[in-house]
């Protein structure tokens, strides 16, 4: 079967959503990093890696099933950033929309009854559950430490 153009459209909008999602994560763990909190930036650099391959699983399947991917010029991220806390709060917000983007794939998938589709995207639907959860358990983290504690989290993450 190969891809709907609505479906083929929807891939080639979370293609460039997941792209900016590792530019943002990148704009992070510079952040971090000048800021000499290396664990908190190598985290957030794992983060952007694991968005860039999102993305190229994304094209891969969209080219395996027929669809028109195009890479367009992707949006500019901020690059200013709060304390360590409003950062992760960032990450948790825009995780969640992250999820209401797949889901919205899935809608559209379930919509042209393309099952291979919605097979490949459940797994992004379970994996935005964890990323979702992790990234709440990080704020949580900020929270019951206080922000003078940030160093701790910053070790920990730094083990990822």
């Amino acid at each position: 079967m190969i891809l709907s153009k609505n479906l083929s459209k929807a891939f080639n909008e979370q293609v460039e959503a997941e792209m900016w999602s590792s530019n943002l994560y990148l704009s992070m763990s510079i952040y971090f990093q000048k800021a000499g909190l290396n664990g908190c930036a190598h985290w957030m650099r794992k983060q952007a890696e694991e968005e860039m391959e999102h993305a190229h699983k994304m094209i891969d399947f969209a080219i395996d099933r027929g669809g028109d991917i195009v890479i367009n010029q992707i949006n500019v991220v901020p690059t200013a950033w709060g304390t360590p806390l409003e950062v992760f709060e960032h990450v948790y917000k825009h995780e969640v929309h992250v999820s209401e983007l797949i889901d919205k794939m899935v809608d559209i998938a379930e919509a042209d009854n393309d099952h291979a589709a919605k097979d490949f995207l459940y797994g992004f639907v379970r994996e935005q559950v964890e990323e979702e959860s992790t990234a709440k358990a990080i704020v949580d983290k900020l929270k019951m430490y206080g922000e003078h504690h940030a160093i701790l989290l910053d070790h920990e993450l730094g083990k990822r």
